[in-house]
């Protein structure tokens, strides 16, 4: 298979949830998240999600048509019964809903339970940075992460993404504490490939390099015990904020047919000014600065996805061949090869 048109792959996919159930506007939005994060190079919460998500419509413990229930329990803090829904679609809905009330109370935050997975937090720290506004995100996952010191499986991934307004594009940050995502040790499974010395641990939590059993074992958390506590503190910030389980008991963002059960924080910021030049001109020298190795130059965080994404616009992108037929099946298109 060779390239295929990006604006192809997005009607491919939005076909295949508009078979599934899903409105076209809500189909667009699940799309748009799992398209970028697939075109910036981060597979594993790409197209690879797509036939997972479609499989917990089906089973009933994904909700097409919901966008959260909404109520505020103060000024700026807007609790969210996410009805099980798209993750992105909930997750929009807050958005608006704290951008809109953040130009009166300068800070405004979401704790939004019981919603889909959210996909990658660096989609919503764009979009809500390109509107001026700055973001912080949380959420939790299924316990896949060992402590520090520890051979099994007691914490999250347990994300976090910062979008800070910036031109010609905004600052975003979006990390796991963990050594990497279980949805890249996946992707490395599905393509044969032997995972790096230290990002995980199989089963029986002994170090391995076979990406098929680090799935079934735990990761490890990134820097060591310095990431444990990030993560560990994440977990229970966000848990205690959402009433959202913890630890092992998360579970609806890695199988077809559990009802999701974890948490997700934003928090939204209008920034003291308008002004972004000075954020701006801070990055630019950063960039512009003498690099250690001559041949890889300084970059900002994005900044090698964002090139990435924008080759992918001009060229079009070759998704794995066995998602993609996947894809074409469920949206009930003929596969299409170029």
């Amino acid at each position: 298979m060779s390239l295929i048109p990006v604006d192809k792959i997005r009607s491919t996919a939005e076909k295949a949830f508009i078979q599934a159930g899903v409105s076209p506007s809500f189909a667009a939005v699940q799309a748009d998240l799992l398209i970028e994060a697939e075109l910036r190079g981060h597979a594993s919460h790409g197209l690879l999600r797509l036939p997972r998500l479609v499989a917990r419509i089906k089973a009933g413990v994904a909700d097409p048509a919901a966008t959260g229930q909404q109520s505020w329990r103060g000024s700026a803090f807007l609790s969210v019964e996410g009805q099980n829904g798209l993750g992105p679609v909930v997750a929009m809905s807050a958005l608006d809903a704290l951008c809109d009330r953040v130009s009166e109370t300068g800070v405004a935050l979401s704790a939004i339970r019981n919603c889909n997975h959210l996909g990658m937090l660096a989609w919503y720290a764009r979009k809500i940075a390109e509107r001026g506004k700055v973001l912080i995100a949380l959420t939790t996952s299924e316990a896949l992460v060992h402590p520090w010191g520890g051979r099994y499986a007691m914490i999250g991934t347990n994300p976090i993404a910062i979008g800070v307004p910036a031109d010609p594009q905004p600052f975003v940050m979006d990390m796991a504490t963990s050594q990497v995502s279980m949805g890249k040790l996946h992707d490395y499974a599905n393509r044969g490939k032997s995972i790096p010395e230290g990002w995980a641990l199989d089963e029986a939590g002994n170090t391995t390099t076979d990406a098929a059993a680090a799935t079934k074992g735990s990761i490890a958390p990134f820097g060591g015990p310095k990431g444990y506590a990030l993560g560990l503190g994440f977990e229970v910030l966000v848990g205690v904020l959402t009433a959202s389980a913890l630890g092992t008991d998360v579970e609806g963002t890695l199988d077809d047919d559990m009802v999701c059960n974890k948490g997700d924080i934003f928090i939204v910021m209008e920034p003291a000014s308008r002004d972004f030049a000075s954020i701006s001109a801070y990055l630019d020298t950063i960039r512009n600065m003498p690099a250690a190795d001559p041949d890889r130059p300084v970059a900002i965080p994005g900044d090698r996805a964002g090139a990435e994404y924008n080759r992918c616009l001009e060229t079009g992108h070759e998704p794995d061949p066995e998602i993609w037929r996947t894809i074409c099946a469920l949206a009930n298109d003929t596969v299409t090869e170029f």
